[in-house]
């Protein structure tokens, strides 16, 4: 990287973790429920300062580096939209970081859809707010940001969940979020020894983020011909008023709803091999409803079957990417899985001129 004078002890760093969504999928656009939970691993951010409005930016994990202005970024693909749409969207709310060198690292495993994306947004976000002596908004407006560049420097009509998901992490919590209102509740997540595991299918359509936002037309064209505002607002009995594929989707984000609440009571009483059932059920409605699975991403369910997992599902958009397993301690999982447990949510590592640990809210 290019070295600039920096402002004395002007470096802010912030952590993110990745996220793992044990159930509700394709319900967070549809006003809907999901219960995900923060990981230990994630992407830290580590901006320091400079005197003038040059940003370089450097990615550890990929070798990679990106140049811009801090005050007109222009629009680019891949891992650098990320930084300039954080500039671009800080800027539209009056808060600009200035010239920075920006460091960014991961520790997420790779491929397994722990949404890195949502997790480098939010980690950006947090450091450059404190670079330029801002105070960080409330979560919710924090997520909204992040979603925002998505959006706009992405292309991706994303909903929240990645990002409130890493923002409300707690230890051994999961997060019961209602997108109808984005009230969160804190659900423990206690195994008595079981384990959560998620693996890579292997395969990923590149039409996926295509299929990602038709699928998010779908449901809003379903829920405008039953009279709803969104699909949380659909019955069972408004079905007979659709076509056949928007009422599978409508069927399915109907059924996950009541799949999450299932969830959040089975694990009060501790009762593992209904989650296991729980995830059995979203998943055939993944497959089957919304039409998101593919011949990897059952390989995938099946190898955590037969390694004797109670449950076993589709995470995340679909149409490829990544299975999570609940599976006995006993149970040795299928190769490539790696365990997953519920971490602390997003923070800041360090503040500019001071350098102590901070908590962010």
């Amino acid at each position: 990287m290019r070295t600039y004078p920096t402002l004395s002890s002007n470096v802010a760093q912030a952590f993110a973790p990745g996220r793992v969504n044990l159930i509700g999928e394709h319900t967070d656009y549809n006003g809907g429920l999901a219960l995900p939970f923060a990981i230990g691993a994630g992407v830290t951010v580590s901006a320091t300062g400079h005197t003038d409005q040059r940003v370089d930016v450097h990615a550890a994990d990929l070798n990679e580096t990106d140049s811009f202005d801090a005050g007109a970024p222009p629009p680019v693909d891949g891992w650098r939209a990320f930084a300039r749409g954080t500039y671009a969207v800080l800027a539209q709310s009056g808060i600009r970081p200035g010239g920075a060198s920006i460091e960014i690292s991961s520790d997420l495993p790779q491929g397994i859809g722990v949404s890195s994306s949502a997790a480098l947004s939010l980690a950006l976000f947090m450091a450059l707010i404190e670079l330029a002596g801002e105070v960080a908004p409330e979560p919710v407006a924090l997520a909204r940001l992040c979603q925002k560049v998505e959006q706009d420097w992405r292309g991706a009509q994303t909903g929240l969940l990645d990002q409130l998901a890493s923002v409300h992490g707690q230890l051994g919590q999961a997060t019961l979020i209602d997108f109808q209102d984005l009230s969160v509740t804190a659900v423990p997540v206690e195994l008595d020894g079981h384990r959560l595991l998620v693996m890579n299918s292997g395969a990923r359509d590149p039409g996926a983020l295509a299929g990602y936002n038709r699928r998010r037309s779908e449901c809003e064209q379903a829920a405008s011909r039953v009279g709803a505002e969104n699909l949380r607002g659909a019955l069972y009995q408004d079905l007979h008023m659709l076509p056949d594929v928007l009422a599978r989707r409508a069927r399915h984000v109907i059924g996950e709803n009541g799949r999450v609440l299932e969830t959040v009571e089975a694990l009060k009483r501790s009762d593992l091999d209904a989650v296991g059932a729980l995830l059995d059920a979203s998943h055939a409605s993944l497959r089957d409803n919304f039409e998101v699975s593919n011949p990897a991403v059952e390989i995938a369910v099946q190898a955590f079957k037969d390694s004797g997992a109670l449950g076993a599902r589709l995470m995340g958009a679909g149409f490829g990417g990544s299975v999570i397993g609940l599976l006995p301690a006993d149970a040795a999982p299928p190769n490539g899985a790696v365990e997953v447990r519920a971490s602390q949510g997003a923070h800041l590592l360090c503040k500019p001129r001071y350098g102590e640990p901070h908590a962010a809210g």
